[in-house]
């Protein structure tokens, strides 16, 4: 009895897995719909801030045009002023003292509009 020393080991392959249904059926693997078909081409990156809308005309650049502007404003009666209109109407005071809400600047609502192109710029809600 001799023994030369341990049996030879060899390498052995793990199984395959199976193919994927795509594969099996032979239809094209589907591509993820954000995968871009052509290059993207990298320009100049464009920075967006969030201004904020104040009662007050309001130094900005405009989204449509992109010139540095100041705002326009205008007011409109707001949702707080017809409420308020509505109480007052609705404890007597319906000759004409439920419009006095809507001729009081905190109850306005302020809307924003560029002056070179009127485009509209946002709304401040009171």
């Amino acid at each position: 009895m001799t023994k030369d020393g341990p049996p030879p080991y060899g390498f052995v392959p793990p199984p395959s897995a199976p193919p994927s249904y795509a594969q099996a059926v032979g239809g094209v693997p589907p591509s993820s719909p954000f995968t871009p078909q052509q290059p993207v081409l990298t320009g100049a990156q464009i920075v967006t801030t969030v201004v904020p809308i104040g009662p007050q005309s309001t130094h900005m650049i405009c989204p449509s045009c992109h010139s540095e502007v100041n705002t326009k404003t205008t007011t409109s009666p707001g949702m707080i002023a017809y409420v308020s209109g509505f109480l007052i109407a609705l404890f007597g005071c319906w000759l004409g003292c439920c419009l006095i809400p809507c001729c009081i600047d905190e109850c306005m609502d302020v809307h924003h509009m560029c002056p070179h192109c009127n485009a509209y710029l946002g709304r401040h809600r009171r």
